[in-house]
């Protein structure tokens, strides 16, 4: 008899992920502090907003990620702004093995994340650059982000909102 070869048991290919570019689409900085000056004794609020946007690019595999980060200070005391940075920062990625249920949190949480070490060191030196102590964002935890926003639009759904 021959001996027919046993079909091997098929493995998921893990999933790749490769970083093919990174850059800055857009940034502002605007320092209130030393165009109006301010009387008193500083003390800075801090306020972070962050949002997340991906989208297939026409290459095969190719996906762009951008995250936007609007940083806000503001005079405790007296609620005066000290300082606005927005940053719009993205990336180009190459992924594979994916599955596609999976594909858009894999681009919403996974992505930002590789993108978010840049993200901080730019914050930092932007804002030492304009005269205030270096600000390092602290980590965010993009999974329970998006969480919030899955759960964010099907409450809006359930209510028959437009969901944006």
């Amino acid at each position: 008899m021959a001996d027919e070869a046993a079909p091997q048991p098929q493995h998921p290919s893990q999933p790749k992920m490769q970083v093919l570019g990174q850059f800055i689409r857009d940034m502002s900085f605007e320092n209130v502090l030393a165009q109006k000056g301010v009387q008193g004794e500083v003390q800075p609020d801090i306020n972070v907003e962050v949002s997340l946007d991906a989208k297939k690019r026409p290459t095969e595999h190719q996906f762009e990620v951008s995250t936007k980060f609007t940083v806000s200070s503001k005079n405790k005391a007296s609620g005066d702004q000290l300082f606005l940075l927005e940053l719009e920062y993205g990336g180009i990625f190459h992924i594979e093995n994916v599955p596609e249920d999976q594909m858009h949190p894999f681009l919403l949480i996974e992505c930002p994340r590789m993108l978010f070490p840049f993200v901080r060191r730019i914050v930092s030196d932007i804002t030492r650059d304009g005269g205030f102590p270096p600000l390092n964002l602290d980590t965010v935890d993009f999974l329970a982000l998006y969480r919030r926003e899955i759960e964010r639009r099907a409450a809006a759904e359930k209510q028959g909102q437009p969901v944006s």
